[in-house]
């Protein structure tokens, strides 16, 4: 049943209370299949009324989800019978300009809602996949199916093909000159008349088609030396936006994985990516495409500012490499990153975000409905454009474009008219993220953490006068959505111990109405270490680094405590927050570090997630260092502040926490007394393109940044203990690289080291059983090594 809690009652529900004793775990407990937690809530919406949400929860011993309904105003939740799914709304919905009428896919299918009734109408209905929904001008709707955009009238209910889109040469094009075909039709009769006839006949049938307005539009062809990458249909109907990159682009040599435990009990293989540097990024080219009449123009992208420039060129001349000629080439950014292409709501322009293929610069351009192009928005940076916070689109004057942007040095809003100069709506040393434009255009609503790193809250933005106000009160939002009338905010929100659950906030800000608690009755009766978030100061010139600490409630005078650090993954994340852990198992593994006696510190090295564009950028060139400069500022603090034993210190993490515990034993030896490296990567020649050319550019070009960032090259300072665990089917960071660091280590002839490997694991281990044999090797090499 859903309630109103103040703050303080809801930090009590999230972490089970703040008093009592922790509760005693166990590894094989810890360790266990999640389902004894409880399921996260893993996506929600809003039904079309706005009196009830929708989200889906994992059922217990299965992958299978569930879809439930929950009344906003109270009652409990109902799970949507199978018989009943044709009733649901989706998450992912647009709204026409009057917020009267919805639009979403579901399954695959386009569905139309009128939100003063109810009715639901249904649009298509087929095995293929639509995407790109949106409200026509005409008060209709358009979408695409692949390559092939429609619209639908609202009035008459016909669906129409509007234009389809063709990687192919356009037949009406004469062949190129070619000496034996124009000898063969100079002097035969019969393929000269046989090639007429069919010219006459592709002819009457491009005139009819064109003169009898039941026809659908003919083929757009592109050319057959290219591969459609994306599409937007203007939402007049009239025009399009297509990107396009060369076909059969070669992006290097991809991998073959060995897979050893088959079904068919014969070792088999799998193709995998391809490694950083071989060929890089395809080019994409821009494409103007008259809807009616098949017109095709190129849209040249040689006036963005700066695109001449090469900014690896010093690199490149001191590789010996050739300077670069021409323009740089570019990719329009993937709807994963916050790009793509989005129309004015009146169909008027289009805008498009582009990146630099060597990671450098990122463009929005507008396109009018003239084809005519204009830069409206350059940022550059000399490490890397961030992979995320690059959100954009139209105020709703259609000709305002609000976007994110890091050029102040954090992520925040802005707007930007014509040629003017970008207006900042939010600043400060802080991050805004996730904006939502309000129902009545005037302002947004975004996530932030203005009060400290670790708070996340929905805060409002207005848009005229540029103040920004706090909307939540519950420490570790996750992400939101706007009512259908824009009343009302569905916040999903997590705690240290309390996986995301759904709560309603007023738009304007206020009490919390709190819908789910999904934790089992095991999970929330157990008592937790909750962890102190704690700013550790820098000697090396970082400011501080922001941690998680667990210990004990009181520590024993005079006593000296073990220590164990834990190192994030994906080195671009934030794990030092207030929200419920990427790392949960880890989380209660540290409560049993604890229990045994130990002290464990958590942190937010640089190059994490939300601390600024500096903090991000400060292993450019350099991965591993910096870093570890920071864990060695963290055992500091621990030994000055928190009892912590120098000579009894520990190191451990997965995928990049396992390459950080290999540049920390490698590289300050004795510092760490034992260390435990989870699928690392070993050489970033291994890695993949799109993550590693960010932060050392290409092996090509810049060898030195490898070098000095790959673990490999300073395995001979091992002298203190190692366990390396890798899944062997591992399709991130590939096994390859632990095996490479198996030989590198007997090449060496160290002893201190084990490696264990898993068979049917991949990157993120799904099983229970594997996630209990690694942790109970970690917890073995811990109190072996630093008791």
């Amino acid at each position: 049943m859903s309630r109103l809690l103040p703050l303080s009652l809801l930090l009590l529900t999230a972490v089970g209370g703040v008093h009592a004793a922790p509760t005693p775990i166990t590894i094989e407990q810890a360790m266990a299949d999640p389902d004894w937690i409880g399921p996260p809530v893993e996506s929600a919406w809003w039904s079309w009324n706005g009196q009830q949400v929708e989200y889906t929860l994992k059922r217990k011993g299965s992958p299978v989800r569930d879809t439930f309904r929950q009344p906003v105003a109270g009652g409990a939740a109902a799970q949507v019978a199978d018989d009943q799914r044709g009733t649901l709304d989706a998450a992912n919905r647009v709204y026409d300009r009057q917020r009267q009428r919805m639009a979403f896919v579901r399954n695959g299918d386009v569905f139309v809602r009128d939100l003063r009734s109810g009715a639901l109408t249904q649009l298509t209905r087929g095995n293929e996949r639509a995407t790109g929904v949106d409200f026509a001008t005409d008060g209709g709707l358009v979408w695409n199916v692949g390559n092939n955009w429609y619209h639908w009238n609202a009035d008459s209910g016909a669906i129409a093909l509007v234009a389809q889109l063709k990687a192919e040469k356009n037949p009406a094009e004469a062949p190129k000159a070619d000496v034996l075909r124009d000898q063969q039709m100079r002097t035969l009769e019969t393929l000269r008349r046989d090639r007429a006839q069919r010219e006459a006949l592709r002819e009457q049938g491009e005139r009819w088609r064109q003169a009898d307005p039941t026809r659908a539009p003919g083929p757009v062809y592109l050319g057959a030396d290219v591969e459609i990458v994306d599409s937007a249909l203007s939402p007049d109907a009239t025009h399009l936006i297509v990107a396009t990159k060369p076909k059969n682009f070669e992006d290097g040599r991809g991998g073959k994985m060995p897979l050893y435990v088959t079904e068919s009990g014969y070792e088999e293989t799998e193709d995998t990516r391809t490694r950083v540097g071989r060929n890089g990024s395809a080019p994409h080219a821009l494409w103007f495409v008259d809807a009616a009449s098949g017109q095709v123009r190129p849209l040249a992208l040689d006036a963005l500012p700066g695109i001449g420039a090469d900014p690896l060129a010093a690199l490149r001349k001191a590789a010996g490499k050739e300077p670069l000629k021409g323009d740089r080439t570019v990719q329009v950014m993937s709807d994963f990153m916050g790009g793509g292409i989005r129309w004015s709501a009146d169909g008027k322009q289009a805008a498009v975000m582009l990146r630099a293929n060597d990671n450098k610069d990122r463009w929005i351009v507008s396109v009018g409905d003239d084809g005519r192009m204009q830069n409206r928005h350059r940022l550059t940076d000399p490490g890397w454009i961030n992979w995320g916070f690059n959100d954009f689109g139209w105020m709703a004057d259609g000709r305002t474009l609000w976007l994110l942007s890091e050029e102040s040095g954090f992520s925040h809003l802005y707007t930007q008219a014509g040629t003017g100069k970008p207006r900042a709506l939010t600043s400060g040393r802080w991050e805004t993220s996730a904006p939502v434009p309000s129902a009545d255009g005037k302002g947004f609503y975004v996530l932030c953490n203005q009060q400290a790193p670790h708070d996340y809250e929905v805060c409002g933005v207005d848009a005229a006068s540029g103040q920004v106000r706090e909307l939540t009160d519950l420490n570790g939002v996750e992400d939101f959505s706007l009512s259908p009338d824009g009343s009302q905010l569905l916040v999903r929100y997590s705690g240290a111990y309390l996986p995301p659950q759904l709560a309603v906030v007023p738009a304007t800000g206020g009490s919390a109405r709190v819908l789910t608690d999904t934790r089992s009755a095991e999970f929330k009766a157990r008592e937790w270490i909750q962890p102190q978030l704690v700013a550790v100061p820098s000697k090396h010139g970082a400011g501080v680094i922001w941690a998680k600490f667990y210990g004990p409630a009181q520590k024993e005078p005079g006593r000296k405590y073990p220590v164990v650090m834990f190192v994030h993954g994906a080195g671009y994340l934030q794990n030092v927050h207030q929200r419920y852990p990427t790392y949960f198992r880890e989380q209660m593994f540290h409560n049993l570090l604890v229990q045994k006696g130990y002290i464990v510190l958590d942190m937010d090295y640089r190059g994490s997630e939300g601390y600024g564009r500096d903090w991000r950028t400060a292993i450019y060139r350099n991965m591993g260092h910096p870093e570890l400069e920071d864990y060695q500022d963290g055992l500091e603090w621990l030994v000055r502040e928190q009892q912590g034993d120098r000579d009894h210190a520990g190191i451990y993490g997965g995928s990049y926490g396992g390459f950080m515990t290999y540049m920390a034993l490698y590289r300050a030896p004795g510092t760490f007394k034992a260390g435990a490296a989870l699928r690392p990567v070993g050489d970033w020649h291994q890695y993949n393109h799109g993550y590693t050319s960010n932060i050392l550019n290409t092996p090509d070009i810049d060898p030195e940044a490898y070098r000095v960032s790959s673990p490999i090259e300073y395995a001979d300072g091992l002298q203190d203990h190692l366990l390396i665990a890798h899944g062997m089917m591992d399709d991130n960071v590939f096994f390859q690289d632990s095996v490479n660091m198996t030989q590198r280590l007997i090449e060496l002839h160290k002893d201190n080291w084990s490696i264990a490997p898993y068979p049917l694991e991949r990157h993120g281990f799904t099983r229970a059983d594997s996630w209990l044999d690694e942790y109970k090797r970690i917890l073995k090499l811990f109190e072996e090594q630093l008791k």
